[in-house]
């Protein structure tokens, strides 16, 4: 009976989330299983990983074989390093004193490189945030300024007395030939 460390899906369409379990390489994906070590949420970023890396090790050192996307999940853990190291350790290559201090400081570098890409994200989230607010903010001020343009009448220029000059008349003289002779009574 070939033991496999592989993933149970989980969950609804397009929201997966799986479980870390050993199960009998014969048996079905989502079928009869050993024993469960953890989950795996793919859809956080970073994804969400909790594991049992005691018994994740005890089942190596037994011979489960993990799955391609369970070695990466073990690996992402520490249990694979933990694994070499143990295998040191059996080879005399290493002290258990060694192979702890080695752990620990490779675990505290991996803390760090996962709390400073949660703090990018966050980072990352809160300036997108403000740059939308503040072309929100643009819009809405230009909104603003054309209501008011269109809302408020034409100036309306204040109309000075405009005295137009008008060129002198002549005055015109009657003539003596364009007077007309009135009967006599």
């Amino acid at each position: 009976m070939p033991a496999k460390i592989r993933l149970q899906r989980h969950g609804k369409k397009a929201a997966a989330y799986f479980h870390i379990v050993i199960a009998d390489g014969r048996a079905p994906r989502d079928g009869k299983f050993i024993e469960k070590i953890g989950t795996y949420n793919p859809t956080t970023n970073p994804a969400t990983i909790n594991l049992d890396n005691a018994k994740a090790l005890e089942w190596l050192n037994k011979g489960a074989q993990p799955t391609d996307t369970c070695r990466a999940i073990l690996s992402y853990k520490g249990v694979m390093y933990m694994n070499h190291l143990m295998g040191g350790i059996a080879k005399g290559a290493l002290t258990q004193e060694q192979a702890d201090a080695k752990y620990a400081k490779w675990i505290s570098e991996k803390e760090t490189k996962v709390t400073g890409k949660v703090d990018k994200l966050a980072n990352a989230k809160k300036d997108a945030y403000k740059n939308r607010m503040s072309a929100e903010a643009a819009a809405k001020e230009s909104k603003a300024a054309k209501i008011v343009a269109k809302n408020t009448p034409p100036a309306v220029e204040e109309l000075a007395p405009v005295v137009e000059e008008v060129a002198p008349v002549a005055e015109v003289t009657p003539t003596p030939e364009a007077e007309t002779p009135q009967a006599e009574a």
